[in-house]
């Protein structure tokens, strides 16, 4: 018998390498207990890179003693991680015991980046779901492994949930030659709601408070050695500004995004736009807030689909935005021009997302049914969530398949990204037939959890294994029904747009002018070459 298993997880294996390029991929909400509607822990993660996601779907798995892992790093050197004797169920980015993880990349200083170390940020996402039951248990999992293995990736920002707590995580390495690394976690209070995009946010640290805190043991005292941190500035220590500190770009584009959640969730609040602006002597937003209202699922959906829409910064409005007001700007998002530098709006939801999710882990409910992983593929905006619960024995073959070069109505990833891409064409009229079937689809999902949920509890009492395939055959079916919906969907926005017309409700091709606005705009900029003279 084999003593290793090779293991390249296809989706984070990409991330890293997107990771490395940029600091701006990837935006993470988490909902604690008591801030959500119904109780749920949440946590959403979207996962913004150029390449074709594939489902996670891993067994439970016992394993030989002497068995390990072989993982092959970039420069084609394969190293091993022994293996536990069990590792868990895990779908999408949730395992069987309710335990999701979602992260950002927030880079960090990069000369603490150990190119020795062997795992980077996705592999140590993998492995933590295989092997933690708790959140506080995933920390020390990814914590014993960094200690044993060394870390590989820049500074990264982990969620990690439980049905019953959520933890925000920040780790960095201590540069090559220094195993381990330099980490802090915090649970969000219960009744709260964070939040992070790829910028470092944990400052000020609670040693004290060893209930909700945890930390390395050389955090503060590696800073005061690097000299990141002088203890006799008379200056707090601040975590965030030691090991990351912001500059006018990532402000712009990372805390941004994270102005829009809070001041989504906590309206009253009214959150001043000036620190993510750059304006000299801002406050840096909270770590958390109290929502005014509790948030629901289909609220939490909401929040992760947002371009700052009702903001001066909407990225609907303005030339940019064309004459259909599309709100994404194409990479490069920063330019140059005489001599001046400039940068586009970066939206929560953008069309380089390869994946998205949503989980929920409730204390009410068997792990089994209490665990869902809510999968997004392709732009959160222009998506469907569709449910996979954590017991689920496998995810349909559309959800993992694909090739970026080949374009296939047999990826799930295709059919997204083909309905978000064509909307670009004319965005403000085909985003209100996407949001009709992502609306109606969505809504019957939530609507009838309710029903799928109480028909699997009774089954989990009486045979467990029924319950799991009671289970799958819903995931399954709902999910290739979305796929199915989705490619009509396709279709019949190249019909109803075709050649730039809308066809009407009886499918005669209508010419749609421009919008106001923007015909002044191209009068103002060549008054006299579209001026039609009069004869006399």
């Amino acid at each position: 018998m084999k003593k290793s298993l090779l293991i390249i997880g296809l989706s984070f294996a990409f991330l890293s390498l997107f990771s490395q390029e940029r600091n701006d991929n990837c935006t993470s909400v988490l909902v604690s207990k008591g801030a959500s509607r119904d109780g749920s822990v949440m946590i959403t993660y979207a996962c913004d890179a150029e390449f074709v996601s594939l489902m996670r779907h891993l067994p439970a798995m016992d394993h030989d003693a002497n068995s390990f892992i072989e993982i092959r790093r970039r420069d084609g050197e394969v190293r091993k991680v022994k293996q536990v004797p069990h590792t868990y169920k895990v779908v999408g980015n949730i395992n069987e015991f309710q335990v999701a993880i979602g992260e950002t990349t927030t880079s960090g200083r990069r000369e603490l980046v150990d190119r020795d170390g062997l795992l980077g940020y996705g592999k140590l996402m993998e492995l933590m779901l295989q092997r933690a039951k708790t959140a506080r248990e995933g920390i020390k999992v990814i914590v014993d492994l960094v200690e044993e293995y060394g870390y590989s990736s820049s500074m990264e920002a982990f969620s990690i949930a439980d049905p019953e707590e959520v933890w925000f995580m920040e780790i960095i390495g201590k540069g090559t030659g220094n195993t381990g690394a330099i980490w802090v976690a915090l649970r969000v209070p219960d009744g709260y709601v964070s939040c992070h995009a790829n910028l470092s946010r944990i400052g000020e640290i609670p040693f004290e408070d060893k209930e909700n805190c945890m930390y390395s043991e050389d955090v503060k005292s590696f800073a005061i050695e690097k000299g990141y941190y002088d203890p006799g500035s008379g200056e707090p220590f601040r975590f965030n500004l030691a090991y990351c500190p912001p500059s006018p770009g990532s402000l712009h584009s990372c805390a941004t995004r994270v102005w829009s959640i809070l001041r989504r969730c906590a309206p009253s609040l009214n959150l001043s736009p000036d620190y993510h602006r750059g304006v000299e002597g801002a406050d840096p937003y909270p770590l958390w807030v109290k929502p005014d209202e509790k948030v629901s699922l289909q609220g939490v959906f909401s929040l992760i689909r947002d371009h700052y829409e009702g903001t001066p910064f909407d990225m609907r409005k303005g030339v940019d935005a064309g004459p259909f007001g599309c709100p994404y700007r194409w990479r490069p998002l920063g330019w140059k021009l005489d001599d001046t530098d400039y940068i586009w709006e970066r939206p929560i939801a953008t069309q380089q997302t390869a994946y998205s999710f949503v989980s929920q882990s409730r204390s009410w409910l068997p792990d089994p049914i209490g665990g869902i992983n809510w999968q997004g593929v392709d732009d959160a905006y222009t998506t469907c969530f569709v449910p996979f619960y954590c017991c689920v024995n496998e995810v349909p073959e559309v959800f993992q398949s694909g090739d970026l070069q080949e374009f296939s109505w047999e990826s799930a990833w295709w059919v997204f990204n083909f309905v978000s891409n064509f909307a670009n064409l004319k965005y403000s009229y085909m985003i209100q037939d996407i949001q009709k079937v992502q609306n109606r689809l969505e809504g019957i999902e939530v609507t009838t959890q309710p029903a799928v949920e109480s028909a699997a509890a009774e089954l989990y009492k009486s045979d467990p294994e029924i319950m799991e395939h009671y289970l799958t055959n819903y995931c399954n079916s709902n999910a290739e029904s979305v796929i199915k919906e989705w490619i009509k969907l396709g279709e019949g926005l190249i019909t109803k747009y075709n050649d730039g017309y809308v066809k009407n409700e009886n499918g005669r091709a209508q010419g749609v002018s421009y919008p106001e606005e923007w015909l002044r705009k191209v009068v103002k900029e060549r008054p006299d070459q579209f001026k039609l003279n009069q004869w006399r």
